[in-house]
């Protein structure tokens, strides 16, 4: 029999999503932990497994303890065709657990840049079975995060903090300043070693007018991401709805 597999990963869009798939039937939920998220995280998810009314399961990479392991180990962060932490901090995982006929369900959100990447994972995993609920009912990020706060759950701390998402401290595949001068703001440590790392690497991981610079190279005055405020709307009202059905 085949299942229906809810990708969770400790951020808003992918727990509605999860919650909406829980309101057609039963559904596993699975969480790929790469080791370098918030230590909040660990609180939302537990908030999360009390609103899904079941567990998350959690998956880990058996060889690698987190995105700095991988980075240091490889000597590599990303490159135009990716980073090696996701393959092996998430997607080594996900195929040691997932199963020809699932039916994966992912938090992709109506935003236009999400939606490209749905149709790009679709394309290079056409022999998946995938769902993206947020989707076909038209909800974005700040929608998702107002359906949050109305069943009461209070998001990552990482949104508070102005990043777009509750992924990895910092995220090797960033290439925005923005981004950056952010992650300098929030954890001046962990930019300080990863300015280190980079310089020692040699990975200009950062761009401004179109010219690769290391990420200390980014003035100090540089402006930052700005937070996603909770927005909602009609499409807002009517999910609610559909979440209630899952209580």
């Amino acid at each position: 029999m085949s299942r229906t597999v809810a990708w969770f990963s400790c951020g808003a869009a992918s727990a509605v999503a999860t919650k909406l798939v829980l309101a057609e039937g039963p559904a596993t939920i699975a969480y790929c932990d790469p080791g370098s998220e918030h230590e909040d995280n660990v609180r939302f998810r537990a908030d999360c497994e009390a609103w899904f009314g079941q567990p998350v399961e959690v998956l880990k990479s058996p060889d690698y303890a987190n995105t700095w392991d991988v980075w240091e180990r490889r000597r590599f962060i990303s490159g135009p065709d990716g980073a090696p932490c996701t393959g092996i901090l998430k997607v080594g995982p996900r195929l040691d657990f997932q199963r020809p006929d699932d039916v994966h369900v992912y938090g992709f959100t109506a935003d236009k840049s999400d939606m490209t990447r749905a149709d790009r994972i679709r394309a290079n995993n056409f022999e998946m079975t995938i769902r993206t609920p947020l989707i076909e009912r038209g909800l974005d990020k700040a929608a998702c995060l107002a359906l949050l706060q109305g069943a009461g759950i209070k998001e990552p701390v990482t949104y508070a903090m102005g990043f777009p998402n509750a992924n990895c401290l910092p995220c090797g595949k960033a290439t925005s300043p923005d981004y950056w001068a952010l992650y300098r703001l929030r954890f001046p440590e962990g930019f300080a070693r990863m300015a280190e790392l980079s310089r020692r690497l040699g990975a200009r991981l950062t761009r401004i007018n179109d010219v690769r610079i290391f990420i200390d190279e980014i003035p100090a005055d540089w402006p930052v991401t700005q937070p996603i405020l909770p927005a909602c709307d009609l499409l807002c009202g009517v999910t609610q709805a559909d979440l209630k059905a899952a209580e």
